[in-house]
């Protein structure tokens, strides 16, 4: 059994084109929505295409109307995309974001995984990064041998003693200082880390042909272009 898993996809269709085709099934942990230019196209291929799908921030926000909570650095740029992406997204896509679990439990080669998209504890809002303590004190079932989770948009794994905790990174909007989509592979009992190369200028040009501010689109095509939240002013603060 091959399983691809991405996550905060963040309706980059390039992105996802550029993923691994050769996968027996996708799960997805989150954020299908926002930042990105093909929120129709992005929903209606994980509706066709994944096993497993948690709801992450930004599905949240687009299902329910409600804060998405990012940072002051990101908040132009979320709310300037989600007004657009309200627009193109049917009744029926949105609904489909309201009901898509906080958290789900799948079974492969006798491994069982917990998936959400931030943390346990809060499964959609928790900006959690790799060295956290936190992720000792969670209170998981002892069954659970990885913890797959997202939202941070930086890839890692860390081993816990009893299970693991894995951040595939993301596929849509990557953090971690490359242009690139980033994924993991579940195979053969083992779970690696992977990125692939993407036409970043195509989605970038799709964003330049929509109704933005001149400085959100900046923005918008810095954080694609290096894989890194763009420079803040002198007086506000930076985060994820």
């Amino acid at each position: 059994m091959r399983v691809l898993i991405g996550s905060d996809l963040h309706a980059n269709l390039e992105a996802i084109r550029a993923l691994p085709s050769d996968c027996d099934r996708l799960w997805v942990l989150g954020d299908l929505m926002n930042y990105g230019p093909n929120p129709a196209e992005v929903v209606d291929f994980v509706r066709e295409n994944a096993a497993v799908v948690v709801r992450g921030n930004h599905d949240h926000s687009l299902g329910f109307d409600e804060d998405p909570r990012c940072s002051a650095r990101f908040r132009a740029m979320a709310e300037e995309m989600r007004r657009y992406t309200q627009r193109v997204l049917s009744h029926e896509q949105r609904d489909y974001l309201r009901h898509l679990p906080l958290r789900a439990t799948a079974i492969v080669d006798g491994v069982r995984f917990l998936m959400c998209h931030a943390a346990p504890p809060d499964p959609l809002f928790e900006y959690r990064g790799e060295e956290s303590p936190l992720w000792l004190a969670d209170e998981v079932a002892s069954d659970i041998e990885i913890e797959l989770v997202g939202h941070t948009h930086i890839p890692f794994r860390r081993f816990l003693g009893t299970r693991w905790v894995v951040n595939p990174g993301s596929v849509g909007q990557p953090k971690h200082g490359r242009a690139e989509a980033c994924y993991a592979i579940w195979q053969d009992g083992e779970l690696s880390l992977g990125s692939a190369a993407y036409d970043v200028e195509q989605t970038v040009e799709k964003l330049r042909r929509l109704w933005l501010s001149a400085a959100v689109f900046e923005d918008l095509a810095f954080v694609l272009r290096n894989g890194t939240a763009p420079t803040a002013p002198a007086d506000s603060p930076t985060g994820a």
